[in-house]
């Protein structure tokens, strides 16, 4: 989910309250053979169990040391390359990528069962520099309830988004601020082209658009769908995770027969996040077994409800809260990790001055 984050689609995880393990240490924590420390945005969860149970059977301890954002997290990992502060980053997602491996930042690494992850989110098939482990879709989200009392349809597509029925619904992130938000902004660069994607938004602007400075405040504080927000906000539509849905019902009793949010399955992009060991990583070893780890069937069962985002491995099992709850995109907008990187700072220079001002 993720982005990226998750990022990405991961802070659906936190929305709902849900923790797992503390944040401790200091850089270079890695340099113990026993302790292998593993770098993350702040939104990576794990259960305590299924983490214990890895440390019980590979004799190492581990570390965690979260940079913020999946944006800050990967600026933080360039510059410390070469020295980095742990032995595994977890969390650069494909609108991140190519940065990532332009800069050098991985060592290549074939983690075990990477023969179990579908092609399609192999995006470093070649050389492995990073290891795919989660995948999530950034999509318009709906608010049920509005939408049933004042007897109008919810949007599907991105074209319905603009019109008129829709005015002044929908909150979405700053692109340059959030990774939910530049993920939008790259789903409608992906539908309607370079050429097409500037007019949509003063379209989309002109229907009153809100923009916001991160998720939490979209979706927490202006979503009226918002349980974790109490509802209090006033726009039914906002930018988040086809996965939402499912988090909105975790913990109801008596379960609903159908989540109180709803997606638009016609604007969501692809979000795939990655883990990748370290160069100049202090304990080598220690990282590959933590990178097999992480893309094991038990770590990778236990993401849908730790973090809200779908397990990379195709052979693990999703919970019922999901196939019951959730929504699957069949044909999510995606771009080309190098395209993004090569025009990702002019997009968002040019959303900015068109949409801000």
């Amino acid at each position: 989910m993720s982005t990226t984050s998750r990022i990405t689609a991961t802070v659906v995880a936190a929305a709902v309250g849900i923790s797992a393990l503390a944040a401790c240490g200091t850089p270079g924590g890695g340099s113990d053979a026993k302790t292998v420390t593993l770098v993350s945005h702040d939104s990576f969860q794990v259960s305590q169990s299924v983490l214990a149970a890895f440390e019980k059977e590979s004799g190492y301890k581990v570390r965690m040391l979260k940079g913020g954002d999946a944006g800050k997290a990967v600026n933080q990992a360039v510059l410390t390359k070469g020295n980095p502060q742990g032995d595994v980053f977890f969390g650069i997602d494909n609108t991140l990528l190519s940065r990532g491996l332009d800069e050098g930042l991985f060592t290549p690494y074939r983690a075990k069962g990477l023969e179990k992850v579908p092609a399609a989110l192999q995006l470093d098939k070649g050389e492995h520099r990073v290891t795919p482990l989660d995948y999530g879709d950034i999509c318009v989200n709906y608010d049920r309830g509005y939408f049933d009392r004042h007897k109008i349809a919810p949007p599907k597509t991105f074209d319905d988004l603009i019109k008129p029925r829709y005015k002044g619904l929908l909150v979405t992130e700053n692109s340059a601020t959030s990774s939910p938000g530049l993920a939008f902004q790259l789903g409608t660069l992906a539908k309607y082209g370079e050429k097409g994607w500037q007019d949509y938004w003063k379209k989309l602007k002109a229907n009153g658009v809100e923009v916001v400075d991160g998720w939490d405040q979209a979706y927490n504080d202006r979503f009226s769908g918002s349980a974790a927000g109490k509802a209090k906000g006033d726009k039914p539509l906002v930018v988040s995770y086809a996965s939402s849905p499912p988090a909105e019902v975790l913990g109801k009793k008596p379960a609903p027969e159908e989540a109180p949010t709803g997606v638009a399955t016609g604007t969501c992009f692809r979000q795939i996040e990655f883990g990748g060991l370290l160069k100049g990583a202090k304990n080598e070893k220690g990282g590959k077994a933590l990178l097999d780890f992480l893309l094991s069937k038990e770590f990778q069962e236990d993401v849908p409800l730790k973090m809200f985002v779908n397990p990379a491995r195709k052979d693990a099992k999703v919970p019922e809260l999901f196939t019951q709850y959730g929504t699957t995109i069949d044909q999510p907008a995606t771009l080309a990790p190098g395209t993004i990187t090569k025009n990702r700072e002019q997009w968002i220079k040019q959303w900015s001055s068109l949409v801000l001002k």
